[in-house]
């Protein structure tokens, strides 16, 4: 009997659908992938739940596709998104999302702070 790595799926062909989650930082209480109804984690809806402050503190997005075979972290496509959207509407990012997006836009990355001058 031949032998293969190849094991079937578990998850229904019929719902060839991207899920997007979300890991947030809780504080004290540690990090966790936020609960989410089967039926909203489509990319818009979680777009939608970052701004209306949905999520305290993101860390991370990772979208996955069982049907197509991948997953991919997303958090740097959804922290422009959120940048060009808050442009758009020329409003300034929640305060919750603040830190996520700067981290994932690279915004700070490459500046460079002063140092302070010693006087000898």
């Amino acid at each position: 009997m031949r032998r293969s790595n190849w094991t079937p799926s578990i998850v229904p062909d019929d719902q060839d659908q991207t899920i997007y989650l979300v890991a947030n930082d809780f504080g004290k209480i540690g990090r966790a992938w936020v609960e989410a109804d089967y039926e909203a984690t489509d990319l818009e809806t979680v777009i939608q739940d970052l701004l209306t402050g949905q999520y305290s503190n993101p860390i991370r997005i990772v979208a996955f596709n069982t049907a197509e075979r991948w997953s991919e972290d997303v958090s740097e496509d959804v922290a422009r998104e959120l940048r060009r959207r808050c442009d758009l509407q020329m409003r300034d990012i929640p305060l919750p999302l603040q830190d996520f997006t700067d981290r994932y836009e690279g915004r700070y990355r490459d500046v460079q702070l002063p140092l302070p001058m010693r006087l000898v």
